[in-house]
């Protein structure tokens, strides 16, 4: 039996039997099962463990912020994850999953033109986090971006992809006060606009 981990070590992916992997699903998404087993933090290996998974891989949000007026730029649309819930529309900032050859800073520049037309000027990384890594692979990097906030205005999105996005513009007080008032419910979005208000007289002179 293998002795128990340190105070200190950690494990990695060495320390896993991934038994057997199997497509269950695949749809607009893809639902995999696996059977796998882990060494035990006292020692030893545990059982065979049976999960499902819900394919999203990697993905990016952008905060597209405006220093000289000292503005976000907000987007809304319909989520299917929300129908069931008091509302379907979400307040957000610029988010996408990586499907094509390019980078992550790539992707968040693009879905800002895309979904909020609104060029980057410069990008600053705040943070990489998984948001439901019980049941979920997706692993979400969180961008703040410099834009020009008097570009963003209407309704964006491709038509291709079912997309009707509205765009808004509010102060960074005003966004604020909406993870307050529990408006804006979206994870990477409060993540964004909290690191945002800790950290805006930085990205000031910074820009």
């Amino acid at each position: 039996m293998r002795n128990a981990l340190q105070s200190g070590d950690k494990y990695t992916p060495d320390d896993v039997d991934i038994v057997s992997k199997e497509t269950v699903f695949k749809g607009f998404f893809e639902m995999v099962q696996f059977r796998f087993k882990h060494k035990r933090f006292e020692g030893g290996w545990s059982s065979v463990i049976d999960r499902e998974m819900f394919v999203r891989g990697e993905a990016a949000a952008m905060l597209p912020y405006d220093p000289v007026r000292d503005q976000v730029v907000l987007i809304e649309q319909i989520r299917v994850g929300a129908l069931e819930h008091e509302n379907p529309w979400q307040v957000e900032i610029v988010a996408g999953i990586v499907d094509k050859q390019e980078s992550i800073e790539e992707l968040v520049c693009r879905e800002a033109v895309e979904e909020a037309g609104v060029d980057v000027k410069n990008l600053v990384p705040i943070t990489r986090y998984y948001p439901s890594s019980g049941g979920c692979n997706e692993r979400i990097s969180v961008f703040v971006g410099h834009v020009d906030a008097t570009q963003a205005s209407g309704v964006h999105g491709l038509e291709s992809e079912g997309e009707d996005i509205r765009v808004s513009v509010v102060s960074r007080a005003q966004a604020y006060q909406m993870i307050e008032s529990g408006e804006i419910e979206n994870g990477a979005s409060i993540i964004a606009l909290q690191w945002l208000q800790l950290n805006y007289q930085k990205l000031k002179q910074q820009w």
